[in-house]
């Protein structure tokens, strides 16, 4: 079957794909689709093929504690589109959007189990971390899941952490590296690089007229990385390109707002496009101030030359494996 995005339990019922099918299932917000949550949709995927079950994810939009305590709510990675298209690429038969409401909220952590896993998912397999809480206050974990599984006829299956160069992933971990510039752990992290999107907005044009051609980005995630010169590639036509992309406030020209402005290397002129997508690999360097225009075009052509010889290593690593 085709993959289903299901928003909301009406909607799950009223699907002859998903309604009465029986499930194997990851439950969790999957912030950032890391590495971590990953391994957790993969082996629901794998349970899944083995019993003709759907390979499913449950997850929440806005995020619990956008509702709960706004206040604490982490920056998000993420948007909703971009992890229904990564789960999609995993593999996924199906994901199920609660809407997350104060409503949902109130559900006792049984009756979360009773309602929607066993009586509208009618869950054979349920795959979490091993800190995964749910319910009312977070009362229902791990034993409560294992407590009731007698009752409602389903396995769970605790998955361990995943750790990457000696650090266990986790949202928290991707928004560290990702605001300290570290891009390449990032996307160890990830098992991909980390991606803006959003739309292209009009900038004050001093760049095109005085530097080079940019393209401006206002990004929909909130988490950005930290201010400074990156090596990223750029989507643009459907096609990725090689671009340099600063993340800063433009202090040669006096800016004030944060920017990020990306530089294609091999596309010039044309309009441009309503959407961009950005996704970064390394940092080359500081945003630094410079005393005039020019300084900061011979500066921008190092980038440059910087960019194609990491890009060009990046061809010949892949090539040689």
């Amino acid at each position: 079957m085709s993959f289903r995005v299901v928003r909301g339990l009406d909607q799950w019922r009223g699907d002859s794909a998903t309604a009465e099918r029986r499930t194997a299932l990851g439950i969790g917000n999957f912030d950032g689709v890391h590495a971590g949550h990953q391994a957790i949709l993969q082996r629901a995927i794998d349970c899944a093929r083995g019993s003709g079950a759907l390979g499913t994810a449950v997850t929440f939009d806005p995020h619990p504690l956008k509702i709960l305590r706004p206040q604490h709510a982490p920056s998000l990675l993420s948007t909703l589109e971009q992890r229904l298209a990564w789960m999609e690429q995993i593999g996924l038969d199906a994901v199920l959007i609660l809407p997350f409401t104060t409503e949902l909220a109130a559900v006792t952590a049984e009756g979360f189990v009773a309602r929607v896993l066993a009586g509208v998912l009618h869950a054979e397999r349920i795959l979490v971390g091993e800190n995964f809480r749910f319910g009312h206050r977070h009362a229902g974990d791990v034993a409560l899941l294992e407590r009731l599984a007698g009752k409602f006829g389903y396995a769970v299956e605790t998955m361990p952490p995943v750790a990457v160069a000696g650090e266990v992933v986790s949202s928290t971990s991707v928004r560290q590296a990702v605001t300290e510039g570290r891009m390449d752990h990032a996307a160890r992290l990830l098992g991909r690089p980390y991606s803006l999107t959003g739309r292209g907005v009009a900038g004050e044009g001093r760049g095109s007229r005085e530097v080079v051609p940019t393209l401006n980005l206002e990004p929909e995630q909130e988490v950005l990385p930290a201010c400074g010169v990156y090596a990223t590639e750029t989507r643009f036509d459907d096609g990725w390109q090689p671009s340099a992309t600063n993340v800063g406030v433009r202090p040669t020209f006096d800016g004030g707002s944060l920017t990020v402005e990306t530089n294609l290397l091999d596309v010039s002129g044309g309009s441009e496009p309503e959407r961009i997508e950005v996704r970064f690999w390394k940092r080359l360097r500081e945003e630094m101030k410079f005393a005039a225009a020019a300084a900061l075009r011979e500066q921008i052509g190092k980038d440059v030359r910087q960019v194609r010889a990491f890009f060009e290593e990046l061809r010949s690593t892949r090539q040689s494996r």
